[in-house]
């Protein structure tokens, strides 16, 4: 690919003698005032800039003022062309920017090299950049694919913990769903802006399907009971909670970063404390429980309210199971994400299908 060298001078035997020392190499536009720079660069890229230094009207410290201001010219590299060879201007030169400097008269073997090297090495950064961009999209690509094959595989075991529990299978997709729900609503009304950063949304949402893991470590007897449990076995059901909480730690923690964990870890532990203090297992208050937990308790109520399971009937229609949800606003659930996730009751029902109520 030919490069452009665009030179800059008001004396025009300097823009004729420089065009004449580099043109064998490379293609040579030249402009004799400041102001033409940016006339020039309105339909051109240059690949380097010889700037003269001392220029009526607009001087060479004016022109690279204003091409350092503006981010499509700031990378053109500029070298100054300057008769005022002395230590002060030298180093004013380069404190503005400039790659370089080269002296007038000019010394055709010198500007020759000095624009060889500069070309060369900008081109090696060129194509370095291009190298680190080219990488920075496959590991993009690759991160992405193992995050899509880590939700597969959690969301999977998830659904197999829930079909244990004689579950109907949508459990896990549809908290998930509302999950998301309630942490969009909660941020387009600016709500807990400290905590609800997009990255913690994403890590809720995807930390969601884990709420029940802990079930794993409950026997099925128990989880399958068709009768009424005893006050022993509804103790071992709550400890899934903690148990939830211990399987995290061991099999995300060496392989998720250290903020999914922490969210994972809370959602598993504390989705079954309650607002009032009387959940389990420890019983925390208010705002003492992990938001994402408060959320994940709503959205893992609402749907075993809605739901039909194969001990109960759903509670139906919409409107009344928000009015259970309701009921305990203040008791079980966060009173601000009650009344936002009762407020998505059009959403909700355009997800479930179902009616609008006459």
């Amino acid at each position: 690919m030919e490069r452009i060298i665009l030179v800059v001078d008001d004396d025009l035997t300097s823009l004729k003698l420089a065009k004449t020392i580099l043109e064998h190499n490379y293609r040579v536009a030249t402009v004799n005032a400041g102001e033409m720079v940016f006339k020039y660069l309105e339909k051109n890229t240059p690949d380097l800039i010889l700037l003269d230094l001392n220029m009526p009207d607009m001087d060479g410290f004016e022109v690279i003022s204003r091409l350092q201001d503006d981010s499509r010219y700031a990378g053109i590299p500029v070298v100054f062309l300057t008769a005022n060879q002395d230590p002060q201007s030298e180093a004013k030169c380069l404190e503005t920017g400039a790659i370089d400097f080269v002296g007038k008269p000019f010394v055709p073997q010198v500007l020759r090299s000095r624009v060889r090297r500069i070309i060369e090495l900008f081109s090696y950064r060129e194509n370095l950049e291009s190298m680190v961009k080219q990488q920075a999209q496959v590991i993009t690509e690759r991160t992405e694919r193992i995050g899509r094959i880590q939700n597969s595989i959690i969301v999977g075991m998830a659904n197999l913990i829930e079909e244990r529990d004689q579950s109907t299978g949508r459990h896990v997709k549809n908290t998930q769903i509302y999950v998301e729900m309630i942490c969009r609503a909660l941020k387009e009304k600016h709500l807990f802006p400290q905590i609800l950063t997009e990255e913690y949304i994403d890590h809720v949402i995807k930390a969601a399907p884990l709420h029940d893991v802990g079930k794993i470590k409950v026997s099925d007897a128990i989880l399958q009971k068709p009768g009424k449990l005893t006050e022993e076995e509804y103790k071992m059901i709550q400890e899934h909670s903690r148990f939830g909480a211990e399987i995290i730690d061991e099999i995300l923690g060496n392989v998720e970063d250290a903020d999914y964990l922490d969210v994972a870890r809370d959602i598993a532990h504390y989705h079954h404390e309650r607002w009032d203090g009387t959940g389990y297992p420890e019983k925390l208050h208010g705002e003492d429980i992990p938001l994402c937990a408060r959320i994940m308790a709503i959205a893992d109520v609402f749907d075993a309210l809605y739901e039909d399971r194969c001990y109960k009937k759903g509670i139906r229609p919409l409107s009344v199971t928000l009015s259970v949800i309701e009921d305990s606003r203040g008791l079980q659930f966060d009173p601000v994400i009650t009344d936002v996730f009762l407020g998505l009751k059009d959403r909700l029902r355009v997800y479930l299908n179902e009616e609008e109520e006459v």
